[in-house]
């Protein structure tokens, strides 16, 4: 589990094997086996090299994130201790999609995200954008915006986005939980409707 706040910006410096320059991350505390929110993606380190870690990336996460195959700049987060401050909002680091940026002005980013994801996103609601925990402002059909301060744009890789490009996105975890709660309430209360339908067919 994370938080969404980036705790240094590294660097992919090599795909295969996937090793990321930390320079920045405390690691001193990091062991083998932990996981570190890369991008926004959750990665397990299954080596330390100095300053660098090495993870495995699958077939299967490049085929559903963005950033990761090839040598570039990422958002860095170790994941969350008991007793940490939580500062952001949860995020697990699973990738629910990718969205793309359809501008980026005076602070203010607009994304397209996939539409199957649109129900989740709402105005005053969290969101990670490459593992950066950010509040929508404002929300149509399946474009949000958000505003990024400038001490956002300083410590993230978020100040070089451009309009096209892809970013991974992560939808809030209550918002799910809430729509499996009302999901199931609804079956709930049809099951309930039906029985009272064939309980008076069978009196009748």
């Amino acid at each position: 589990m994370f938080t969404g706040i980036v705790q240094a910006v590294g660097r992919i410096v090599s795909t295969r094997p996937f090793l990321v320059d930390a320079d920045g991350l405390a690691l001193r505390d990091v062991r083998l086996g932990d996981s570190i929110c890369v991008q926004g993606v959750c990665l397990t380190v299954i080596a330390k090299r100095g300053r660098r870690l090495a993870f495995d990336v699958s077939r299967e996460t490049l085929s559903v994130s963005a950033g990761l195959d090839a040598p570039g700049e990422v958002n860095l987060e170790k994941s969350l201790a008991v007793g940490d401050r939580l500062g952001g909002h949860f995020v697990t680091g699973h990738v629910d999609g990718v969205g793309r940026v359809v501008a980026f002005a005076d602070g203010v980013l607009r994304i397209r995200a996939p539409r199957r994801l649109a129900r989740y996103i709402a105005r005053k609601g969290s969101i990670a954008v490459d593992g950066v925990s950010l509040t929508v402002n404002r929300v149509s059909g399946p474009e949000f915006e958000v505003f990024l301060i400038p001490h956002t744009l300083r410590v993230t890789t978020l100040k070089r986005l451009q309009p096209g490009a892809k970013v991974n996105l992560e939808v809030d975890l209550i918002a799910r939980y809430v729509e499996r709660i009302l999901s199931a309430a609804q079956r709930v209360s049809r099951l309930l409707k039906n029985s009272r339908n064939d309980a008076r067919k069978t009196m009748s």
